[in-house]
């Protein structure tokens, strides 16, 4: 199958192209590096020891979308492009509506007019809001407490609509819960530009002597140390589920909502502690005020997505961190090594 990545350099693109071409499919991906590096590229080729076509071109750009489907035969969209940081959401509203909005319809028509009516979305646990019990189930109440997060429970709506619009369409919408880790290979992993939003990219940067200390948002939550509590799951799992999601759901008509999470909390200071021990050295962190629109317990129930599509991550906290803390120190400042 030839399968077009938006967002393909990014963090959880990148590690999803290795998967996709060492299952054997052809990929075309389009990126426009604005928090990402063509670098991953290049090192997604290396480890597979395939070519695939690049475009730098952004979502908001239709007439560049076009380009792209009329020289690459798509059969399938994963769709990761688009801005992702909490906390900047609240901060920049208008700019993440603007940009995860209208560079989706701008996709989904360049899809339509070249009749390819197979898309996974990259959504999200924030669609939960703040979720009464957990572990959280797909049929649970959706709601958002960010802009990012509103965000993608719109386009997850939208996506929906397109589909009672046209039955053609085969839409999955992976929610998914905090990815880290990396590539065994140290190769690639998570790279963002200037501060880290997440937890993890920070945590790593600490310990390479990038930063300073780790800021931990808040210890006066409803949990075992008071700190937040989240599903962190292993990116090469995560993009093991989009390859079983585009495997097993395309030319399946119908709308299709999966959790990708480990089904398993921890809290930041366990986070902490665990990349401490991947690093071999204590990690000085500080208590500060808990961030707008952070909830305080998020994991998950993936048994859908065991029963469905024959995925469950395998990969757990130690070897997430390890796996982190090997491309970290391999590359410590990240692709511009």
């Amino acid at each position: 199958m030839k399968i077009l990545v938006t967002g393909g350099a990014g963090y959880i693109g990148s590690h999803t192209c290795v998967e996709l071409l060492n299952a054997g499919h052809e990929i075309v991906v389009v990126d426009n590096l604005s928090n990402s590096c063509e670098k991953s590229l290049d090192e997604v080729k290396k480890i597979t020891g395939k070519e695939f076509p690049f475009y730098k071109c952004d979502i908001l750009d239709y007439e560049g979308l076009t380009k792209v489907f009329d020289e690459n035969e798509v059969e399938a969209v994963i769709h990761f492009a688009g801005l992702k940081a909490v906390g900047e959401s609240v901060e920049k509203p208008l700019e993440y509506y603007h940009n995860n909005m209208t560079g989706t319809f701008n996709l989904v028509k360049v899809m339509k007019e070249h009749n390819v009516f197979n898309i996974v979305f990259s959504s999200s646990a924030t669609v939960y809001g703040s979720p009464k019990t957990v572990p959280i189930k797909e049929d649970f109440p959706l709601s958002t407490t960010n802009p990012y997060g509103s965000t993608k429970l719109m386009l997850e709506r939208v996506l929906s609509d397109v589909y009672v619009s046209d039955n053609r369409f085969s839409v999955v919408l992976l929610r998914y819960f905090n990815p880290i880790g990396a590539h065994k290979s140290g190769n690639i992993g998570e790279d963002p530009k200037g501060i880290p939003n997440n937890l993890l990219p920070y945590v790593a940067q600490v310990a390479v002597g990038r930063l300073p200390k780790i800021n931990v948002f808040g210890d006066c939550y409803p949990t075992k140390d008071g700190t937040g509590v989240r599903d962190y799951i292993h990116v090469v799992d995560l993009a093991l589920g989009h390859l079983k999601a585009v495997e097993k759901r395309s030319n399946v008509p119908g709308v299709h909502i999966y959790n990708l999470g480990t089904g398993q909390g921890y809290s930041v200071l366990e986070i902490v502690k665990a990349f401490s021990e991947a690093c071999g050295k204590d990690l000085p962190y500080e208590i500060v005020p808990p961030r707008a629109g952070d909830v305080a317990i998020c994991y998950a129930d993936a048994s859908k997505a065991k029963e469905e599509l024959g995925w469950e991550a395998q990969r757990g906290i130690a070897e997430m961190c390890a796996d982190a803390w090997n491309w970290q120190s391999k590359n410590p400042n990240g692709f511009e090594n």
